[in-house]
């Protein structure tokens, strides 16, 4: 990528990361997006799966090869201090204010992914078959790789032969990182309520406390990975909410909790879901609860699983382009993805790997002093890659395995 591409790209990526959109209201980034690669020649379908963008290079002749981003922000107040660090801010229910940001690094993806439909674009002399840019809408949990797919996803094109997708985290930029087999966790996620029996704070024996029902819960349900999981099976069980009551003299009637579960072997995964609910409504039945529990699941993701064979195939292109040094094997990610329901819906192969964001001496200096852990981390409100590296590896990275599959020579 020459200078001039780079220095627009980066300035594209600013721009996207100024201004997130939660999950299906990425209207304005769909249209950034669309007409990007319309310009770049490619045929352009918007609003698949609500806003997602599917774009179609055909080349003649040879591989269908997919090359995914995702385009959700999130509701977190950036603390980054950049200058082009987000001001959006959303009203949700109740007329609340919500800060918006890209804290999850999809800005960086689909600024990449756009950089290599370019390139590949203007190479077109140099390879035949099928190029898919597929922007995808509500990753963060709401579905948008299902919802693109039930509405025709793959109508759009042949099927693909692979398909291929990335995500920044906090490595060192300039590295990407590849796992053959599982890399991301199944994540499966609840909100649960729990219910009471309300009354006066001075009143014990007149009430049934779904707050002391409630803490039960997230103390028992730790047992799940300490007592009913194989010490060899990866499993982290998170209760990321708990609300209940309104005044401190008030025992309220229900107790609500959000808990996620994540491992990555999906039978592992059904015996832990299977626990939560068993301890959740044993809890409920030991503190006199007057009505069952309420469960209703927000999202179950599958594990991110890497085609052995493809995987081989990205690693020696990106090691071709990049270097050995710069491509390394990682560790299994607990993060979670639905990028794999994409492969598991037309039967393709896939491959996803890690996209190194962090500024290299600021990483070698936290891996130096042992704080590799502090760096800020995916969803943080400081989580700011370094763009000029990681947008040129990204773009490198795609370029290099869409070109593992697709055709040598002119297409036409």
């Amino acid at each position: 990528m020459d200078q001039a591409h780079l220095d627009d790209i980066e300035r594209l990526y600013e721009d996207l990361h100024a201004h997130p959109e939660l999950a299906y209201q990425e209207v304005r980034t769909a249209g950034v997006l669309a007409e990007r690669v319309a310009a770049a020649g490619f045929a352009v379908t918007t609003a698949v799966g609500g806003t997602g963008v599917v774009g179609v290079l055909a080349n003649g002749p040879g591989p269908v090869v997919v090359l995914r981003a995702d385009m959700d922000g999130l509701p977190v107040k950036e603390e980054t201090s950049l200058p082009y660090a987000s001001q959006e801010v959303v009203t949700g229910e109740g007329g609340v204010a919500t800060p918006l940001m890209h804290a999850c690094g999809h800005d960086v993806h689909m600024a990449c992914l756009v950089g290599a439909a370019e390139e590949l674009a203007r190479q077109r002399d140099s390879w035949g078959g099928t190029l898919v840019a597929l922007f995808q809408p509500a990753e963060e949990g709401a579905g948008g790789a299902r919802a693109m797919i039930e509405d025709g996803l793959f109508d759009l094109f042949a099927r693909p032969d692979v398909i291929l997708g990335q995500h920044v985290f906090p490595y060192e930029a300039g590295t990407v990182g590849y796992r053959s087999g599982p890399i991301l966790a199944a994540s499966d996620a609840y909100d649960i309520r729990v219910h009471g029996r309300g009354g006066h704070g001075s009143q014990p024996q007149a009430v049934v406390d779904p707050i002391v029902l409630a803490a039960s819960i997230v103390t028992r349900i730790q047992t799940i990975v300490s007592r009913e999981v194989s010490p060899a099976d990866r499993v982290v069980v998170t209760v990321g909410q708990l609300h209940a009551g309104v005044a401190g003299n008030i025992v309220p009637d229900h107790a609500d909790l959000t808990v996620s579960a994540r491992t990555f072997d999906e039978a592992v995964a059904e015996r832990v879901t299977g626990s939560l609910r068993r301890i959740v409504e044993a809890e409920c039945a030991a503190s006199g609860s007057p009505r069952p529990p309420e469960f209703r699941e927000l999202f179950g993701f599958k594990p991110t699983i890497n085609d052995p064979d493809a995987t081989d195939r990205v690693v020696a292109a990106h090691r071709s382009v990049l270097g050995a040094a710069q491509v390394q094997e990682i560790e299994p990610i607990m993060g979670s993805e639905d990028f794999p329901e994409l492969g598991r819906a037309c039967g393709a192969p896939s491959v996803f790997w890690a996209l190194g964001g962090v500024e290299p001496e600021e990483y070698r200096s936290a891996r130096n002093a042992d704080r590799i852990d502090q760096l800020p981390t995916n969803h943080s409100p400081q989580f700011a890659p370094c763009p000029r590296p990681t947008l040129t590896t990204g773009v490198a990275a795609l370029v290099a395995a869409a070109r593992a599959w697709l055709s040598p020579g002119g297409g036409r």
